[in-house]
């Protein structure tokens, strides 16, 4: 008799347990319904601040000539085809700069779900309007030109770079108001205006540079983007022009949840954004538009 009791008893327990599993499978699948851009598991500290995410990369050269309208440069991209399309970022160096400044965001951030391309400039003293249009065009290239397009969404593209490449990528924005996110690295233009910048822009200063002095160009430059959607700025305690492109799980931390946020549009990194982080050791200020549209 007691068997006979237990069996019934087993059926509900497997019958509620099946019950909790579908639940949670139709939850992650409403989940992706809402946002068919997630790529990859839930963020963690660990996982933004991880020299490598979760996706396998591979890379590919892009030789001079190839594409119109830029230099040459590395395209870095997930190997995975099973997620659907990623977004795609360009970066750039700065003045007399190489692609090396910026080459360690390739693998960095293509290992969290994007294809990225970083280039070496047309030439060492282009302007940054210059380098922003090169920005642009080794864009159009990975979307209608490069043998990853098919992995690519056109729709959800960002750019970033350092220094003369940090004024490039303002200057993109405010020529391509399409682009999903933009990440200025210690920014340096002559142009003190970005009112018409309306793409979601992260800028990184060093409290320390004497080259693009915070007060005239990073803040400045935050403080003038009255029409950017979204924006935030972030201050590296001590930090001088270079170490806002210098390879730190800090940049990349923020670069990856901002790039995240909003070329995947996905709310699961707000969590390392909003509410701003305190200053400490690191941070010297934040500021922000929280919460997020």
């Amino acid at each position: 008799m007691r068997r006979s009791h237990r069996r019934p008893l087993r059926l509900a327990l497997a019958a509620a347990a099946l019950a909790v599993a579908g639940t949670g499978t139709a939850a992650t699948a409403a989940q992706a319904a809402d946002n068919p851009y997630e790529r990859g598991p839930d963020p963690t500290e660990r996982s933004v601040t991880a020299a490598r995410g979760p996706f396998a990369i591979a890379q590919m050269e892009v030789s001079g000539g190839v594409g119109a309208g830029f230099n040459s440069g590395t395209v870095f991209y997930p190997t995975d085809t099973g997620q659907g399309t990623f977004g795609a970022i360009a970066a750039i160096p700065g003045f007399v700069s190489p692609e090396a400044i910026v080459r360690w965001f390739g693998p960095r951030l293509a290992s969290q779900g994007f294809v990225v391309i970083t280039l070496t400039s047309d030439g060492a003293t282009d302007t940054p309007a210059s380098r922003g249009d090169q920005l642009l065009a080794a864009l159009d290239h990975l979307t209608t030109q490069s043998r990853v397009r098919d992995r690519i969404d056109p729709t959800r593209l960002a750019v970033l770079g350092h220094s003369m490449g940090g004024g490039a990528s303002l200057a993109a924005a405010a020529e391509r108001p399409t682009l999903q996110a933009a990440v200025p690295l210690a920014p340096w233009h002559t142009d003190k205006t970005w009112n018409d910048v309306r793409v979601p822009t992260m800028i990184i200063g060093g409290e320390n540079d004497n080259i693009a002095p915070v007060r005239t160009h990073a803040e400045a430059f935050y403080t003038s983007m009255s029409n950017a959607p979204d924006k935030a700025y972030l201050e590296i305690a001590r930090g001088g022009h270079m170490e806002p492109s210098a390879e730190s799980d800090l940049v990349a931390k923020y670069t990856i949840s901002w790039m995240k946020r909003f070329v995947d549009n996905d709310t699961r990194y707000d969590q390392f954004l909003c509410p701003a982080p305190r200053p400490s050791t690191q941070i010297s200020e934040y500021r922000d538009t929280c919460p997020h549209s």
